[in-house]
């Protein structure tokens, strides 16, 4: 007997290792396929407790602000009951304000109706006294507007009186007396003070001269004052010299005239103030 014919009658099982591998395949599967199933029932258990969580999440959220709109809404009514009040007590002094007023006001047009009922006061004139020769006087009274007149007749003197005419040298004498002592007394001279800029040609133009020269124009109501050197500029200075004078009698044009006479020391003459006295 040969070989293969042996082992064709002997009862050995040579695809083993193939059913094998595919029992350890199958088993496999199966096992996957259950864990496939657990984890998939584990997502859905961690999806329902995640959407469970979130609705509490929510639920607290909206009794949350629930709670601060209802505080909220405290808060206003409390700020707009204390501004109904403050509006209240502002009413009220604005009512007594207006009542004070129309008190005053009622007070005012009583008084002026009074007022306008009462007579205005009638001013007595003044009496006047007249001296007459015999030292004594009578009061003269000057007719007002409200008095009656009285009659002429009673006034008037056909026939003259010698207290008249006494009267009348009085008061000639008087007034000739008044004119007298008018006259004599000294009229009021008007002076006025001036201040002149004097300017020189240049800087080697000699100052103490040109003031000597200044100072020789004299006149009538001419009186020079005190004098100073101002500088102008580029090492030149100019004259400032003060004087009084009399209006009537010397003027400005008059001293600018006199004082430019000098030509070989004076450039210009100007007035740099000028006051009354």
């Amino acid at each position: 007997m040969s070989a293969p014919d042996f082992l064709a009658k002997e009862k050995i099982w040579f695809d083993k290792p193939r059913y094998d591998e595919a029992e350890r395949r199958f088993y496999e599967r199966m096992s996957g396929t259950s864990s496939t199933s657990q984890s998939t029932g584990d997502l859905g258990a961690n999806s329902i407790l995640k959407d469970i969580a979130r609705a509490r999440e929510n639920i607290q959220k909206s009794l949350a602000g629930s709670t601060s709109t209802s505080s909220n809404n405290a808060t206003d009514q409390s700020e707009i009951i204390s501004r109904i009040k403050n509006l209240e007590h502002e009413n009220q002094s604005l009512h007594k304000v207006v009542e004070d007023l129309r008190a005053a006001l009622s007070k005012l047009e009583s008084r002026v109706a009074v007022l306008e009922k009462s007579p205005a006061p009638v001013t007595s004139a003044p009496t006047i006294p007249v001296p007459y020769t015999n030292g004594t006087t009578f009061e003269q009274k000057s007719s007002g507007g409200n008095e009656p007149e009285e009659d002429d007749d009673e006034d008037l003197d056909l026939f003259g009186s010698d207290e008249d005419e006494e009267a009348e040298r009085i008061k000639e004498e008087r007034l000739k007396e008044y004119a007298e002592r008018k006259a004599k007394k000294p009229a009021l001279i008007a002076k006025s003070s001036i201040l002149l800029d004097v300017k020189p040609w240049d800087d080697e133009t000699d100052m103490t001269k040109l003031e000597e020269c200044v100072r020789s124009v004299q006149a009538d109501g001419l009186l020079w004052g005190t004098s100073k050197l101002v500088p102008v500029g580029y090492g030149i200075k100019k004259l400032q010299i003060a004087c009084v004078v009399e209006d009537d009698k010397v003027g400005t044009d008059l001293l600018e005239e006199e004082i430019t006479k000098f030509e070989e020391y004076v450039q210009s003459v100007d007035v740099a103030a000028f006051n009354k006295i």
